[in-house]
């Protein structure tokens, strides 16, 4: 009971970006202008996304990324600082704008169009108390940004018994050197290792790469299908919920944030909780992508 009680503590490292996201009728084409249905202007990124997801559920939240002092990077900290997200910036002294992703979500599917320069401007050096940062938390989630900060961070944490979850969201240069040191991993189909002929890789292939590099429990998100898992005692699959879709930005980093929490929450990493964490993630990630925009859901659940 204490252990249900305690307040789960996450540390996530990656990506932070100022996202302007519009709500659109259609993709516009080639030098044509639209008016957009609804604006949105966030933090974003997949690890700030799903600190802030850790944070909704009643988790403590702390961000490793770069951000910067620019104006526009000041907004950032402030939106994160008000969703109750800690922003430890190695990129403090910086003075240019921080990474800007341009969103376009189409109104009849939600389907999602994103330019980002995403970490392109940073390489970023372990903080001098990077082994304080990890003893202080439960669990440790890495996006594949900035990916010398996130390898030094993961193994890190492997020393000091800290439970360690990737976002596959794509393969990353680098990612072979973060697999050895994580727990849990949860890919998307997008996600495909050297090698793979096909521009999405069949699930049980991703699985059996993700076992085969040292990862012992991992699964693939397929969209509104049903996410395909495995673990060292068997594998199966984890039901989305329907729900009327209306913008998919940002869902798989909400299901990481949850997926976070529900794992920070088990002291034992059993099949059974993985499952159980799963299908709580699934359920949490299924209401965000029934409002337009990454706060929305926020507000409404």
């Amino acid at each position: 009971m204490a252990e249900a009680r305690a307040r789960r503590r996450g540390l996530f490292v990656g990506l932070c970006t100022l996202d302007v996201v519009q709500l659109v009728d259609r993709v516009p084409g080639a030098n044509e202008k639209l008016t957009a249905r609804e604006q949105l202007v966030a933090a974003g990124g997949p690890a700030a996304n799903a600190a802030v997801a850790f944070a909704h559920l009643g988790g403590s939240a702390t961000l490793l990324t770069a951000i910067g002092r620019h104006a526009l990077g000041a907004a950032v900290t402030a939106d994160l600082a008000r969703l109750g997200v800690t922003v430890v910036d190695l990129a403090a002294d910086s003075v240019e704008p921080p990474a800007v992703s341009s969103v376009l979500v189409t109104a009849s599917s939600g389907d999602r169009a994103v330019a980002s320069t995403n970490a392109t401007g940073h390489r970023l050096a372990p903080p001098d108390d990077l082994a304080a940062l990890v003893a202080a938390c439960d669990i440790v989630e890495f996006d594949g940004h900035h990916m010398e900060l996130a390898v030094a961070t993961a193994r890190e944490a492997r020393a000091a018994g800290r439970r360690t979850v990737l976002d596959g969201g794509s393969w990353k240069v680098g990612t072979e050197r973060l697999l050895p040191s994580i727990d849990v991993a949860v890919c998307s189909e997008d996600f495909r290792p050297p090698g793979s002929d096909t521009s999405r890789s069949a699930p049980a292939d991703v699985l059996r790469f993700l076992r085969d590099h040292g990862v012992s429990r991992s699964a693939v998100s397929r969209g509104g299908r049903s996410l395909v898992w495995a673990d060292p005692d068997g594998g199966g699959t984890v039901a989305v919920p329907a729900v009327r879709v209306a913008d998919t930005l940002g869902a798989g980093d909400v299901l990481h944030g949850a997926l976070a929490h529900g794992l920070a929450g088990h002291a034992a990493l059993t099949s059974d909780a993985f499952v159980e964490a799963l299908r709580e993630a699934t359920a949490v990630a299924s209401r965000a992508c029934a409002s337009f925009g990454t706060r929305a859901w926020l507000r409404e659940g």
